[in-house]
């Protein structure tokens, strides 16, 4: 995968996560039920809702990396041994910043 095809992949997907972000902020400042149990439901929504918002916070983190050493012209190079990420890796996880051996 070229680094403009990356690119132009990471920014999508940035772009996505950004909505979803928004859609769970949205929910989550819905006003409070007044009735015990549906209070008690709503909490566990947001608490749902909370976590799919740190994971999508995470991997927008993992994204602005890759980004970044697109724009270093270091992507496709693990960053820890430095050797080529295979092409299949990448497709598959156009934001990873290791190679199958160095993957944690």
């Amino acid at each position: 995968m070229t680094p403009e095809a990356a690119r132009e992949i990471l920014l999508a997907r940035r772009a996505e996560l950004l909505g979803n972000i928004a859609r769970i902020e949205d929910q989550l400042d819905d006003p409070v039920p007044k009735d015990w149990e549906d209070a008690a439901s709503e909490r566990q929504g947001d608490e749902v809702l909370t976590a799919l918002g740190q994971s999508d916070q995470a991997e927008i983190r993992r994204i602005d990396a890759a980004l970044a050493r697109i724009a270093a012209g270091e992507y496709g190079d693990c960053v820890q041994c430095g050797n080529p990420i295979a092409e299949r890796r990448l497709q598959l996880l156009p934001d990873t910043p290791f190679c199958a051996n160095c993957s944690p």
